[in-house]
């Protein structure tokens, strides 16, 4: 499972516990179809923290009837019924981040409680989990999926704290390695809310982690949220591409800009995303706010992204042979992704301006 990327949509970074409900699950099930993102890879809508609410007398999870109505069941049927996957939300500890029931002491009811909704993904977190053992609680919950005896993506969200890049591959399909995102540019909210350029320079140096079937998670995309220009959104998603990051959207579908669509709908960004190597992306030029990213792609093509973290222009002068491309060897045919400029080659150095806060990114290919 997840030979490429998972790609989906998960309601936490915009609707949060109190707005998530039935209709708005729905909503972005319509949404998806209706844009047409689910003909380029995006599949899974999942629900985040508050859909639950109690347990009944035998242990099994009550779902939150004020909020969905209609229960859990019926709208893993409806979101199937759009030819997509379902995704839900479960916690290791005793409560789950918003306080609601967690899975611990409960794994196998929920699991099979899952497997007989129809759930397609399980995102895990790590909240109220004192004193026990991460590696031991996640493969816990990985065994009772397994016996559930329903294939199910397994996410788990235990924020970096315990390397889980080091152990979590024989676990889960996807980990992650920091603490979340906010839709902000950098710095942190909160001290525990990261902008998206802070996680980014966590994820260097943990390519050689990551692989078809098991991902480094930098958390989900804030592409659409107020938070973030057009610009800074278009970077954020090109970064998430060339990490081979999860393509999980945290926005509003429904009611997204033509400008957003425009964004996470880029088909050349997705595919580098969803590449077959499934090789995630590297740092190989720095100076500061300036920095080049390459990203290895099958057939020996190689994905390279500028990304300027200033505040203002930024003029380069690329030369293909200064600047350390990992295995660059001979003449490559050059395509820029976002700006359709024409096909030059990489005996042409190139004299550019990368705007504010954006990137360019460029294909080559082996002549």
């Amino acid at each position: 499972m997840a030979q490429t990327p998972p790609m989906g949509w998960n309601s936490w970074n915009f609707f949060e516990c109190d707005s998530v409900n039935e209709q708005v699950i729905m909503d972005m099930a319509d949404a998806m179809v209706s844009t047409g993102m689910n003909e380029l890879g995006y599949e899974y809508i999942v629900i985040d923290d508050c859909w639950q609410i109690a347990r009944d007398k035998y242990g099994v999870i009550i779902v939150d009837s004020a909020k969905f109505p209609s229960g859990i069941k019926h709208l893993a049927d409806y979101i199937h019924a759009k030819g997509l996957k379902f995704g839900i939300y479960s916690d290791a500890g005793t409560h789950t981040c918003g306080g609601r029931p967690g899975s611990k002491s409960f794994e196998e009811i929920d699991a099979q409680t899952y497997a007989n909704w129809g759930v397609d993904y399980l995102k895990y977190d790590w909240c109220n989990t004192e004193g026990q053992d991460p590696v031991e609680s996640y493969t816990l919950m990985r065994d009772a999926l397994y016996n559930a005896g329903r294939p199910i993506v397994f996410s788990l969200c235990e924020w970096g704290h315990a390397k889980p890049w080091l152990w979590a591959d024989t676990v889960g399909h996807l980990w992650r390695t920091t603490l979340d995102i906010t839709d902000r540019w950098d710095g942190n909210r909160w001290g525990n809310q990261l902008g998206w350029t802070e996680i980014l320079e966590h994820q260097n140096g943990l390519e050689k982690y990551a692989g078809p079937g098991h991902w480094n998670d930098p958390d989900m995309l804030e592409v659409g949220n107020p938070g973030l220009s057009i610009n800074e959104a278009k970077a954020h998603f090109t970064m998430w591409c060339m990490l081979a990051a999860p393509l999980i959207c945290g926005n509003d579908l429904k009611n997204m800009s033509p400008e957003i669509a425009a964004i996470l709908m880029q088909k050349d960004m997705i595919a580098i995303n969803q590449d077959r190597l499934g090789q995630q992306g590297f740092k190989i030029y720095d100076e500061g706010n300036f920095e080049i990213w390459q990203k290895p792609l099958a057939k020996g093509q190689i994905a390279i992204c500028l990304l300027n973290l200033e505040n203002r222009e930024k003029e380069f002068l690329l030369d293909w042979k200064k600047i350390s491309i990992k295995d660059f060897e001979g003449l490559y045919s050059v395509q820029p992704i976002w700006e359709k400029d024409g096909m030059i080659d990489t005996e042409f150095v190139l004299d550019l301006t990368i705007p504010a806060r954006d990137v360019i990114v460029y294909i080559l290919s082996k002549e």
